[in-house]
């Protein structure tokens, strides 16, 4: 990796964990369309064994508020659309892989920004948990599915909730991932690097939960994420 890309991307990591951390989404939005501008041999496989640390920690800080009854709905929907998004990496070249993780940036952004108010009910949770296992396996990025199904709960509802659901799907999408023998060694020297600034934005977060309003920092990471996504379909 050059050190410039490897700069940029860093950088993108320490925000993702500092945004994610604070709103409970955000990281795979900021990190995954540098990353396929810069590195896609990294995508998805670096991006979710990122996400692991994150959202354990995450899950961990609000244990006490996460929705144990709308996550287990989501992560049996996510078990199946892990197999979906094995297909999609097996079909698309790593050009078209491109298109798709900005369109479904793009997309995703629109739909967090535009959604009105609801309640959740079992069926928005199975069919989030479905896309998302096809989104993430296939891009690394499952989260705006999942905050816009908790949008209008608690933040610390949805920071919890959303870990915990990310958390779980990251550990079949990598287990379902290697059975398909799509692990590739050259994937793993890349953590070493990134795990100092995704610790440094986690850490930040905490300070920043309590600073930031999170109304615009949800704004900035979707503005954030779109423009991203466009960039990604421009290369």
């Amino acid at each position: 990796m050059l050190i410039e890309s490897f700069f940029f991307i860093a950088v993108a990591v320490a925000v993702g964990a500092l945004v994610q951390g604070t709103t409970g989404m955000g990281f795979a939005l900021i990190v995954a369309p540098v990353m396929g501008l810069l590195e896609p041999t990294l995508l998805p496989i670096t991006l979710l064994a990122l996400m692991l640390p994150l959202n354990a920690i995450v899950a961990w800080r609000e244990r006490d508020a996460i929705d144990l009854r709308g996550s287990s709905w989501i992560t049996l929907g996510r078990v199946f659309g892990t197999f979906g998004g094995i297909w999609v990496l097996f079909w698309l070249p790593l050009s078209q892989l491109n298109v798709l993780i900005g369109l479904s940036t793009i997309a995703a952004c629109l739909a967090t920004w535009m959604a009105p108010v609801f309640v959740p009910g079992r069926c928005a949770f199975v069919s989030t948990g479905l896309i998302t296992g096809i989104t993430e396996t296939a891009t690394g990025i499952g989260g705006p599915p999942l905050a816009l199904v908790y949008q209008h709960s608690p933040v610390a509802t949805l920071r919890g909730s959303v870990a915990l659901c990310f958390l779980i799907g990251e550990v079949i999408s990598l287990a379902v991932l290697a059975a398909g023998n799509h692990l590739h060694a050259e994937q793993f020297p890349p953590l070493l690097w990134l795990f100092p600034p995704l610790a440094l934005g986690l850490a930040a977060s905490h300070w920043a939960r309590s600073v930031l309003d999170d109304a615009r920092l949800r704004r900035f990471v979707l503005l954030f994420a779109f423009v991203s996504g466009l960039l990604l379909l421009a290369q």
